[in-house]
């Protein structure tokens, strides 16, 4: 006899937890994508219709949780915001419970929270329901889209492409890594504080990966170590929300890392990407982000289509 008490199993989780479960088809597919709904908006059929859309923020956000929830609503869909003290979670409700509930009212979820992304798959698990990770501390790989869908806007092809990254190997920098390794013969130097490292694991990963389509990925610790003729110079925030570094001097170790034009000359056709927030002063000057070389702005603006582009994906995910 059925027991219709017992809770249901935990399905297979769906959605975008990391661009390295991706395939290089999805990640190509997902950027192209973006970049279509950056010319046109409205090129779509709005497959969220009659979709309710879970806005979970736990943390700031200004760009990823507006693209979200207007990406919804341009979509046809609902979106529905919780912030870090709306969800019962905030009082001791089990994950596994919260995923059952909202699962049994909403079609699909996008989360920033500081959990583990392993949390984001259990909501996907008990909910039943598309889960796509809108940042964690692991991974930002909705940003790393946007950085694509940005490089390719601007140069027509992502094959081939030369990034440096410059600064702590945080969230971003990950998603980046595990996104250029998927593009043909691209160069990813990231160049880190002794300390700061883009994580070991993840740097392997997105090596290996990168070394099967005839791209690159690699950790430097100074910056003058890529060639003068890389195609974008790329950092981000120093003090990543929510997070803060044990060492009292980091300022110090980190200022070698501070992009200015001085930096800028060494590498003399190369565009500058920020995913902002930008403390001018600190990972940046404000003659580079604000000058013509920069492409931060297009970068924060791509945010909407590239969050478009990915729930359109999500939705259409199968149990």
């Amino acid at each position: 006899m059925k027991d219709h008490h017992a809770p249901p199993r935990p399905r297979p989780e769906r959605g975008l937890f990391s661009l390295s479960e991706l395939t290089d088809a999805e990640v190509a597919s997902l950027t192209a994508r973006s970049v279509e709904l950056f010319h046109d908006r409205r090129a779509h059929e709005r497959p969220l219709e009659g979709s309710a859309v879970g806005v979970l923020f736990t943390k700031t956000s200004t760009r990823t949780r507006t693209a979200f929830t207007v990406g919804a609503i341009r979509l046809g869909g609902t979106p529905i915001a919780y912030g870090p003290h709306d969800l019962q979670l905030n009082t001791g409700e089990s994950v596994h419970d919260t995923g059952r509930v909202l699962g049994s009212m909403l079609d699909l979820i996008a989360a920033r929270t500081a959990a583990p992304v392993e949390e984001m798959k259990d909501l996907s698990r008990h909910g039943g329901i598309p889960v796509v990770n809108a940042m964690s501390a692991q991974e930002h790989p909705t940003q790393g889209l946007c950085d694509l869908a940005t490089v390719m806007l601007a140069r027509g092809d992502l094959s081939g492409v030369k990034v440096l990254y410059v600064g702590e190997g945080n969230n971003s920098a990950v998603a980046l890594a595990h996104g250029l390794a998927t593009v043909p013969g691209a160069h990813l130097w990231c160049a880190t504080p002794r300390g700061y490292e883009v994580p070991e694991r993840e740097l392997r990963v997105a090596a290996e990966r990168a070394a099967a389509v005839g791209a690159v990925v690699e950790q430097v610790d100074d910056p003058a170590l890529a060639p003068p003729d890389v195609d974008f110079v790329y950092t981000t925030r120093w003090q990543t929300t929510g997070t803060s570094k044990p060492d009292p001097d980091w300022r110090e170790t980190f200022r070698p890392f501070h992009v200015d034009d001085v930096l800028m000359r060494r590498f003399p056709q190369a565009s500058f990407l920020h995913d902002l927030p930008a403390h001018r002063g600190d990972e940046v000057s404000g003659s580079v982000l604000d000058g013509p070389r920069s492409l931060a702005w297009t970068q924060a603006a791509m945010k909407l289509p590239s969050a478009m582009a990915v729930l359109e994906w999500a939705i259409g995910r199968t149990a």
